[in-house]
């Protein structure tokens, strides 16, 4: 339930005590998140901020993946492209989901996700959705990323939505 001055009331397990988390916090949360796995590799430190149950879907994953598989997959892209930085460009709450806008950028120098390495610095626009428990956790991101563009920067062939959807 939505309190004035921003804050979200969240009702905790058997509904034994509610707590108020403000949505200003749950962005301060996502950014951290962010920091200190994309940007610095601090994988231990973010798994802290998720919680037991914590699932990431992505469109560029087959199904969906636990805190371990996550951290490992971060770690791997971050070994592939050493100079990546995420900026949040936007970031935006209500109720107990955070959605942010976020640009990464950074080189390919060893092979990634099936894609060559490449000297080019690539620039790609990425979405998610954050969803909090009731205990303030991350429990779930759910990202989006512009593809095509990514693949565009590559050098690699794409396909325009109109080719895709007609037969």
């Amino acid at each position: 339930m939505a309190l004035p001055g921003g804050l979200v009331q969240c009702a905790l397990d058997q509904g034994a005590w509610e707590r108020i988390v403000s949505l200003d916090d749950m962005k301060r949360l996502v950014r951290q998140h962010i920091d200190l796995s994309w940007n610095k590799g601090r994988l231990a430190l973010a798994e802290q901020l998720q919680s037991k149950d914590f699932l990431y879907k992505s469109s560029f994953i087959s199904r969906p993946f636990n805190s371990a598989t996550y951290c490992r997959m971060v770690q791997n892209i971050r070994e592939a492209m050493p100079d990546l930085e995420v900026v949040v460009e936007e970031c935006i709450a209500e109720g107990n989901k955070v959605v942010t806008w976020s640009t990464l950028i950074g080189s390919i120098q060893k092979p990634a996700l099936g894609y060559p390495p490449s000297d080019k610095i690539l620039s790609i626009s990425a979405m998610a959705f954050w969803t909090f428990n009731s205990l303030g956790e991350v429990q779930e991101i759910c990202t989006m990323f512009d593809m095509e563009s990514f693949r565009a920067q590559l050098g690699l062939s794409t396909q325009h939505l109109a080719d895709k959807a007609l037969p």
